[in-house]
């Protein structure tokens, strides 16, 4: 049975007021992530570590959460899920951390394609102990990464490789598992941030190679907090920066502070929420996916039928866009390509500017985002830096019948 969008839509209140296609910039909920926030303040509402009752449900439920995202990542280990703030706070705790154990004149590598998140905060630490920063180029046809530029960027002085698995603007998916073998060929760490990939592409940190990967729950169905996942011996080595009190080995070591401990319930319930769209169809994966069982299968199961359903959407959304005069689409577009890429399509138009076209998507109930979307290099390297371009972000409750109101609305242009 193939995915039906229409099966899970009225679980997202947010969907029966416009056609929703911003969800690069954050996803809607559904109602079992809303309740499960507000369980959390009526039944266990308390601090970590107490004696009493509402205090050791909080703490089994993030015992529970870390394992469903450990489920959800493919990670060996629930200890390894850090949960923080949002993923470029965790990723500046991560850099100043990696800074420490670097010296003057080692060199980071990074690409003209990431979301700021994973550039600022190299680039900060990259100032403040006297690092050399090596850019990754894209190729401006298609919009992937130029893989001959990363391997002449890295050296016997490269520390970190840094890139994005799924671009917050073109959609294009990086080959993180070949990256990762050019990283550790190099014997530089891989820093992936899966901000983009989590909700669209199953992610399997193990089959991937890297050291560190960073997400947020918010573009995957949930509330708004960041994950950090990260080789165990990695998290207990690294000079963390904690408050003397609080445990000193992983994962609690990377978590300042109090947690937010509603939001990682409601990241809980996402998980769950995407099980059982994996459960639903199980059947049309009998065998598919050797070596995973549980909720590890479920989840691949999952995320592999909202890649297929959404694939359909992107071509849908590509030959619009394609029949739409003065416009010009940056990425991927071949359909015999439309698994390197996620459904997150940008556009230029030679007539209107990208606020405009989103300012009258707006008034026909239509959501896109304008701008760079904090994609600063390749904005800057697609010569957009000043207006920046449109972006049109689906997601499996999206249908190809919204795709066609869209279409309608940039009629009106």
């Amino acid at each position: 049975m193939a995915f039906q969008a229409e099966y899970v839509r009225d679980q997202f209140p947010m969907l029966r007021e416009a056609v929703y296609f911003d969800n690069p910039a954050g996803t809607q909920v559904p109602e079992t992530v809303i309740q499960a926030v507000s369980d959390y303040y009526r039944h266990m509402n308390a601090n970590s570590g107490g004696a009493f009752a509402s205090s050791q449900r909080s703490d089994a439920m993030v015992v529970a959460t870390r394992e469903r995202m450990a489920d959800f990542l493919n990670a060996p280990n629930p200890s390894e899920i850090v949960l923080g703030a949002n993923m470029t706070t965790l990723n500046f705790a991560l850099s100043r951390a990696l800074a420490k154990t670097f010296r003057p004149g080692d060199e980071i590598v990074l690409t003209r394609m990431d979301h700021d998140a994973n550039v600022s905060p190299w680039l900060r630490i990259a100032e403040d102990y006297q690092l050399v920063v090596r850019w990754v180029d894209i190729r401006e046809s298609d919009c992937t990464l130029d893989l001959d530029t990363l391997e002449a960027a890295l050296t016997d002085r490269t520390r970190v490789v840094a890139t994005v698995h799924a671009s917050n603007a073109v959609g294009t998916i990086n080959p993180v598992a070949q990256i990762a073998q050019m990283a550790k060929a190099a014997g530089a760490l891989y820093v992936v941030d899966a901000v983009q990939s989590a909700p669209h592409i199953p992610i399997d940190v193990q089959a991937m190679g890297c050291d560190f990967l960073l997400c947020s729950a918010y573009k995957f169905f949930g509330p708004h907090i960041g994950i950090l996942w990260g080789r165990h011996q990695l998290l207990a080595d690294l000079p963390a920066y904690k408050v003397r009190p609080s445990k000193d080995k992983p994962p609690y070591r990377w978590e300042t502070g109090t947690p937010s401990f509603e939001t990682i319930a409601g990241v809980g319930a996402a998980i769950e929420y995407l099980a059982a769209i994996g459960r639903e169809h199980g059947a049309e994966f009998a065998g598919e996916f050797p070596g995973f069982s549980g909720r590890r299968l479920e989840l691949k199961t999952a995320m592999t039928t909202l890649t297929r359903y959404e694939q359909g959407l992107v071509s849908h959304l590509l030959d619009v866009l394609e029949r739409l005069p003065g416009a010009r689409i940056y990425g991927i577009t071949d359909r015999t390509r439309l698994h390197e890429r996620v459904p997150t399509v940008v556009f230029t138009h030679e007539r209107h500017s990208s606020l405009e076209i989103a300012e009258h998507l707006a008034r026909q109930g239509v959501y896109v985002w304008d701008g760079n979307y904090y994609a600063v290099e390749i904005m800057n390297r697609l010569g957009h830096a000043h207006d920046g371009m449109v972006r049109v972000g689906l997601a499996h409750y999206n249908t190809h019948a919204e795709i066609d109101r869209f279409e309608a609305a940039l009629r009106g242009l």
